[in-house]
């Protein structure tokens, strides 16, 4: 089996423009376009909904719901003891 180095290219077939692959151009559609994360600072798709490095939603819109904290819960649980023992009582 032939190695890569070992491979013999004939020049001919490539072509010999000079501009031809000299400098990148980045693509004119917004597929390619990245943006820095918010927390992490590494380059993400601009409409990426997480970072895929850090794991972090990029906006609150995005995010799922929180829990409620417990002194929430437990405050509205106390009021509506409160409201069924006047009904009640």
């Amino acid at each position: 089996m032939p190695r890569w180095d070992d491979a013999e290219f004939d020049d001919a077939e490539w072509d010999d423009d000079e501009s031809a692959g000299d400098e990148f151009e980045p693509p004119d559609d917004d597929e390619g376009v990245t943006i820095a994360c918010h927390y992490c600072g590494e380059p993400i798709h601009e409409d990426s909904e997480r970072c895929p490095h850090c794991e972090r939603f990029i906006s609150i819109e995005d995010a799922p719901p929180t829990k409620k904290p417990w002194w929430v819960l437990a405050g509205a649980a106390v009021g509506l003891y409160a409201i069924y023992r006047l009904i009640t009582g």
